[in-house]
């Protein structure tokens, strides 16, 4: 089989292992397969030397009855089902609530709550147990002495679930406040660039002419959102020669079949092209691609919808802009490349960044536009981009980015607000 046929499976395998992790039925299979596995093992050794001691010391902790223990278990499980779709109700109110006064692109991050998905799994699990234990006690001779730890331990997961039902009603309640939803977002985002800043700090290589006019052209084979290049899927030798590649667009851009994507320093050859094309990793989610632009651009669409006819919500679009606005001093801080050597090799990869203006267009002019009629969202978000202007982490290149979206808002605010005095109230702050 050819190099292409064998990568073309192994991605496929990667996509079909990043979709079932991804999924919302990970964890509950997992916890229910746990479940599961415990009703027989407790099945097993409900006979056992140790057991029997057990039952015979402590015999107020086991059911011994089975009249009871039926009881107790289908209790147990027309009790549980409740609660499972009661929860799972809930969230898709929730769910449906955030999509309409917040964005649609909050969704996946509330549906992958691992929380939510382990108490479903718990919720699900015990259930199969319980039904488990319920056939065992139905198969033929058993006795009083072959129920007691089993049906215990049915009783011991119903409260547990409880407990968890609790736990679920508190933490979907707070999930739900839009203060939580931008902190959230607004932490995975910090993190993200402030692992990449320290990456791009320590990879950082400079001897290297990035003089790119006479290098050869690799254009796309296909379309998406680009991700990176799987390193992996480079050949040992390929990775070993004296040669440079510029990638050119940046992580979360979107790529349509034939636009140029790379660049080499040196000549290669047709097969050696087509592995590169085949190691470029293509995604069909925009925000999935890069957390950093992902967060700048989800906070950015919820103070839009903050600021839309039918919420009108100036409290939390001045929230949000505070959370942008530091965002925006860990991503101005790059500088526009990164260049690195690939693991155990010579071969030297050139990232580029996504360039400022750019962000500025996705970010913030849609901001600029319906916010205009705000004096105090705008006021907010002028102050917030002109600490980014004094801010000397910020590279001179961004900091002009941000002085001719500075000098566009003030244009719009001449131009929009026909209240004299209020325009000259806002119009002091530049």
């Amino acid at each position: 089989m050819s190099f292409t046929g064998i990568y073309k499976i192994v991605r496929s395998l990667k996509k079909i292992s990043y979709k079932i992790v991804r999924s919302i039925a990970f964890y509950p299979v997992l916890i229910s397969t746990g479940f599961l596995l415990f009703a027989l093992v407790i099945i097993s050794i409900e006979n056992s030397t140790f057991i029997s001691a057990l039952k015979e010391k402590v015999p107020y902790l086991f059911i011994q009855d089975i009249e009871t223990a039926s009881t107790i278990l289908a209790t147990l499980i027309g009790g549980i089902l409740s609660l499972t779709v009661f929860s799972f109700s809930m969230v898709m109110v929730v769910l449906n609530q955030a999509s309409s006064n917040f964005s649609p692109r909050l969704l996946p991050g509330l549906i992958s709550d691992k929380r939510h998905q382990v108490i479903l799994g718990v919720y699900i699990g015990t259930l199969l147990y319980c039904i488990i234990i319920m056939i065992f006690m139905g198969a033929y001779g058993i006795g009083s002495e072959s129920i007691g730890t089993s049906a215990t331990m049915g009783a011991i997961f119903g409260v547990c679930c409880v407990g968890f039902f609790a736990y679920f009603i508190h933490n979907i309640s707070v999930a739900i406040q839009i203060e939580q939803i931008t902190h959230e977002i607004y932490e995975e985002s910090s993190e993200f660039l402030a692992k990449e800043f320290k990456e791009d700090i320590g990879s950082q290589l400079t001897s290297i002419n990035t003089d790119t006019r006479n290098w050869q052209l690799i254009c796309a084979d296909r379309a998406g959102y680009f991700r990176n290049i799987g390193e992996e899927y480079l050949s040992k030798e390929f990775k070993k020669t004296e040669n440079s590649i510029e990638i050119i667009p940046y992580s979360g851009q979107h790529i349509w079949l034939g636009d140029p994507i790379l660049l080499v320093k040196n000549s290669i050859t047709q097969d050696e092209k087509e592995k590169l094309q085949q190691s470029i990793n293509f995604s069909s989610q925009r925000l999935d691609v890069n957390k950093g632009l992902g967060g700048l651009i989800k906070l950015m669409e919820v103070i839009v919808k903050a600021m839309s006819p039918g919420i009108n919500d100036p409290g939390t679009a001045i929230d949000a802009i505070a959370k942008l606005i530091e965002l925006l001093h860990a991503q101005f801080k790059f500088s526009p490349q990164k260049i690195k050597s690939v693991k155990n090799g010579t071969l030297l990869l050139i990232h580029n960044y996504v360039p400022a203006a750019e962000v500025v267009r996705m970010v913030l002019q849609p901001i600029r536009l319906y916010a205009k009629n705000d004096n105090t969202v705008m006021y907010e978000l002028i102050k917030g981009l002109q600490s980014l202007q004094t801010n000397p982490e910020v590279t001179q290149r961004n900091k002009q980015e941000i002085g001719i979206e500075l000098e566009a808002i003030k244009l719009t605010i001449e131009n929009t607000i026909t209240n004299s005095i209020d325009k000259n109230r806002i119009l002091k702050v530049f």
